[in-house]
């Protein structure tokens, strides 16, 4: 949680804003389809009519010349349009470029060229026909049609954008209020639920029966959810910083936090810790691997059964594997999503696994699980005691 939007509600804003613009883009095309047609014939019209402007006054030209006593003929010239003269047997007599183009190819159509032939009446220049040419291409339409839908896209995109974010404020706004609930809610829960604690280990200390076990281990497992629940509203942004660890004695001593919740089920936990095993992690986030590990393996166990606590070093990298023989897993994936339980009548929120999905993904860990259905879980975690960079 945050008083801002997390990246993951940015990009999904981000990408509901482009899909948005797409679509309308896409649906004004079918008409702008039409327009560029009509744009492509009016454009084909105009330069058709151009270059017999052209062609008309080459022609003038040539009759103008044949009727005086010249002997130069200056031969109209233009950017963008050139003439070729034939004989009566359709030999070339003039070019105003060095194109070798014969009259057959004119008449047959050059790609990209567009030409218009004259039969020219008896002249001095002793030519039969003349071709007028020109570059001819609909480039210039699709790159105006290109720009304007690149423009009109943006400019849908950033409105869209900005509507969605202005819709999105009311959203933050209650976000920012849940935020500052839970915040408080958590402060205030801490402390009853620490003196709780505390005065029932006493309580242990001097007495042992049934109802104070029961009592005890119920707050153990508040104490479980309050620890959940806090990282995850603090993750997104407290530094959990790296700290080297008895891997060994850390991973006994919560075996021992979760004896009592075990014992409730008359479960018993196996441990085959290597001694002197230490890693670089942060005690908090290693603290969730195990704790939820434990806490979900005692929780789809049946009664009468053991867990299996392994720790070992194999190939330079630290394993730990915690074993169950409880009813199995259906969907070994979907237990890792946020608020996904394999079964809901055990109750819990569904987060537990999912922020140690997210811990392990932070600190490249390597999850394994293996899974037979009534005989149990197995879940292991690789430490390649590498920080991410």
């Amino acid at each position: 949680m945050g008083t801002k939007l997390i990246e993951k509600d940015k990009r999904y804003i981000y990408t509901l804003a482009f899909f948005y613009s797409l679509m309308v883009i896409l649906v004004v095309s079918i008409p702008a389809y039409f327009y560029i047609s009509v744009e492509k014939k009016s454009y084909r019209d105009n330069q058709i009519q151009n270059l017999e402007h052209y062609a008309y006054s080459v022609e003038k030209s040539i009759y103008d010349f044949s009727h005086t006593h010249k002997n130069i003929f200056d031969f109209p010239r233009s950017l963008f349009y050139n003439a070729y003269l034939y004989d009566t047997s359709g030999n070339k007599i003039f070019g105003t470029d060095n194109s070798a183009y014969s009259l057959q190819a004119f008449d047959r159509g050059i790609p990209h060229i567009m030409s218009r032939t004259i039969t020219l009446n008896t002249n001095r220049l002793h030519a039969a026909k003349m071709v007028v040419t020109q570059t001819f291409s609909y480039d210039e339409i699709y790159y105006k049609a290109l720009i304007t839908a690149l423009f009109l896209g943006a400019i849908l995109f950033f409105m869209t954008l900005f509507f969605i974010k202005i819709s999105m404020k009311p959203l933050e706004r209650v976000n920012r209020y849940l935020t500052i609930f839970f915040n408080d809610a958590m402060h205030e829960l801490k402390t009853p639920l620490g003196v709780m604690q505390l005065n029932l280990e006493i309580l242990k200390s001097k007495g042992n029966s049934k109802v104070l076990k029961r009592l005890f281990n119920s707050v153990q497992s508040m104490i479980l959810i309050y620890e959940d629940i806090e990282y995850h509203i603090k993750h997104t942004h407290v530094k959990y910083n790296p700290e080297q660890i008895d891997f060994t004695y850390f991973l006994k001593d919560r075996v021992d936090v979760f004896r009592d919740l075990a014992s409730v089920k008359k479960i018993t936990i196996d441990e085959d810790i290597t001694e002197n095993i230490t890693l670089k992690m942060n005690r908090i986030e290693l603290q969730r691997i195990i704790d939820n590990t434990l806490s979900n393996a005692i929780k789809y166990s049946n009664k009468h059964t053991r867990i299996h606590v392994l720790l070992r070093v194999e190939e330079d990298k630290i394993m730990l594997s915690i074993m169950d023989e409880g009813i199995g897993i259906k969907d070994t994936h979907k237990i890792f999503e946020r608020y996904k339980r394999e079964d809901t009548v055990k109750g819990g929120f569904g987060i537990g696994l999912s922020i140690v999905k997210y811990i392990c993904d932070k600190n490249n860990i390597l999850i394994s699980v293996k899974t037979k259905k009534h005989k149990g879980s197995t879940f292991t975690y690789t430490f390649s005691n590498t920080l991410p960079l």
